[in-house]
């Protein structure tokens, strides 16, 4: 077998979306914090996520996290997202089928009922409480970074729309907030290209005029995903289509998502600190989140969330690059 590429890694999925956990093969990512690295990945590095998360070894739809050494003093590992739309500085799904991995890998220290993992991730410190029976990881709760409303009840003019209303909030990446109703389609997944389609405006007419700014992660500027709201949906249970960026939908509930439309809802009045809030994916899984604290973001109000779900592993693999191979960074059907 010829090879010039060789990465290791563990498949898992999280509610039924993917993480395909890098666990070797790719060495040290340059940058004193995980975010600097962030960067210097997406500039320097970014064939490696190319050829992990593209076609023929990856999908429309795929989705991973590269381990790296931390970068802070109290965290065990260091975490840079990848998926299809590129580098993400936090991801919470992956950040649960992460912790599953650590676990189940026997890569952590072990400890019956919980073994908590502080992971380095370009967001900030997050920590994974994994729930363990018997060797094995039944669920985790991630306590995220925290997440705020940047814009509430605005609105943007949509090519082929018209005027839509939305809400902006960060949960570790930002997300605009869209009643399914205001695009005139319904929760069903039968019309999933054209909620698709109407995802992909908005994202651009927002980027065009009104993109948000987190005010200490350098490089996150843009929104890349649109949470469509279905009808029926409060503050204790929540229904959502997640589109993204650059054409594809969440399969899991989103756990920066559910973290974005929880510091949403907190900002109306309608979620107190403590409650449970179940947000449900277009397949049907479910997160269950929480408020635990409140906080503030560059001046903003904002609260801490907690998000809770289950992951598991799909298998093992090494993936190789043939240096004849015509798709050195795969290819997008």
């Amino acid at each position: 077998m010829r090879t010039n590429r060789l990465i290791s890694a563990v498949d898992s999925h999280t509610e039924g979306m993917p993480t395909r956990v890098v666990t070797g093969g790719v060495g040290v990512i340059p940058g004193a914090t995980m975010n600097d690295k962030r960067l210097h990945f997406i500039e320097h590095l970014d064939d490696l996520r190319l050829f992990l998360m593209n076609e023929p070894r990856g999908h429309a739809a795929m989705s991973g996290a590269i381990l790296q050494p931390p970068t802070r003093p109290d965290c065990d590992w260091g975490v840079v997202y990848i998926e299809v739309s590129g580098c993400l500085p936090m991801c919470g799904h992956g950040t649960i089928g992460v912790a599953t991995v650590l676990v189940e890998t026997g890569m952590v220290d072990v400890v019956e009922p919980v073994t908590e993992i502080r992971l380095d991730t370009p967001a900030g410190p997050v920590t994974a409480r994994v729930a363990v029976k018997d060797g094995r990881a039944e669920s985790v709760t991630i306590e995220n970074v925290p997440s705020y409303v940047d814009a509430l009840d605005t609105a943007v003019e949509v090519p082929g729309y018209g005027t839509v209303p939305y809400s902006m909030a960060f949960g570790g990446n930002f997300y605009a907030m869209v009643d399914l109703d205001a695009v005139g389609l319904p929760f069903d997944r039968a019309r999933q290209q054209d909620i698709l389609a109407a995802g992909l405006a908005i994202m651009d007419a927002i980027n065009a005029t009104a993109a948000p700014v987190h005010p200490h992660i350098a490089g996150l500027d843009h929104c890349h995903h649109v949470e469509f709201i279905a009808p029926g949906s409060d503050a204790k249970h929540s229904r959502h289509a997640m589109a993204i960026h650059p054409g594809w939908f969440d399969r899991s509930p989103c756990g920066t998502g559910t973290s974005a439309r929880m510091a949403e809802l907190w900002a109306r009045g309608e979620l107190a600190l403590d409650t449970d809030f179940v947000n449900e994916s277009f397949i049907g899984s479910r997160f269950v989140g929480r408020l635990i604290a409140e906080t503030t973001v560059g001046g903003r109000p904002a609260v801490i969330p907690t998000v809770t779900g289950r992951a598991w592993v799909t298998g093992t693999a090494q993936y190789t690059l043939d240096p004849t191979d015509p798709f050195p960074t795969g290819f997008q059907f």
